[in-house]
């Protein structure tokens, strides 16, 4: 069976303007309950405040999957704005066979979801939106291909018993114990954890900043350059 395609992501607005260099006007929020997210960007030094957004995630009939996360990106980043505020907002789906996978609601189709996977390639959907102070909110989809090895059903029922695919888009983490059932990533592993760290400084350059300026380590870089 042919491998899912993989490929950069498509940004809007299109026309980035030119990064600004110094300290941030406004600090950063991420709109995400989620801890592999807030780990990531702290993994950066940044410095940043939680304050998740409740939105209906349902999707719209017929909407695509990568409409569908842009779209929820976009309306997290929009819910948690604030005035003087640069909002960080992302939403995860995996896609197999054409269908989305979201989190599973129970166990059983949490086991449903590793049964579909395992042995096959699919694709790991992240949109991620970036609302700035002022003008408007920038958005992009990045998307990666995942190689599932083949599980037992006993491998199935013990991953699943773990309790780690419980609030994990398609029942797995790649970060956490689900690594030890991934043959190949093909694209970006921050993608897959469920924000794309590339992907976010295009963000800011697109609004005209730069994500490093929110380092909570800044002045001992400039210091030391």
């Amino acid at each position: 069976m042919s491998a899912p395609t993989v490929g950069a992501p498509a940004f809007w607005p299109a026309d980035a303007a030119r990064p600004r260099s110094g300290e941030p006007e406004g600090r950063l929020v991420l709109a995400s309950a989620s801890p592999r997210r807030r780990e990531l960007l702290e993994s950066l030094d940044i410095d940043f405040t939680v304050r998740p957004a409740t939105i209906d995630e349902t999707p719209h009939p017929g909407e695509r999957p990568r409409d569908l996360v842009r779209r929820l990106a976009r309306e997290k980043a929009e819910a948690a704005a604030s005035d003087g505020e640069w909002v960080l907002a992302a939403d995860t789906i995996v896609v197999k066979d054409g269908a989305i996978l979201g989190k599973p609601a129970d166990r059983d189709e949490a086991r449903t979801m590793l049964e579909r996977l395992q042995g096959r390639w699919h694709l790991v959907l992240t949109g991620t939106a970036l609302r700035p102070p002022a003008g408007d909110t920038l958005h992009a989809v990045e998307s990666t291909r995942v190689l599932f090895a083949e599980l037992t059903p006993e491998q199935i029922d013990w991953y699943a018993a773990t309790g780690e695919p419980d609030d994990k888009a398609g029942a797995y983490a790649v970060q956490g114990l689900g690594s030890l059932f991934i043959l190949e990533i093909d694209g970006n592993y921050s993608n897959v954890v469920g924000l794309p760290l590339p992907t976010v400084r295009q963000l800011f350059e697109g609004a005209g900043s730069d994500v490093r300026a929110f380092r909570t380590g800044r002045t001992a870089d400039r210091q030391r350059n």
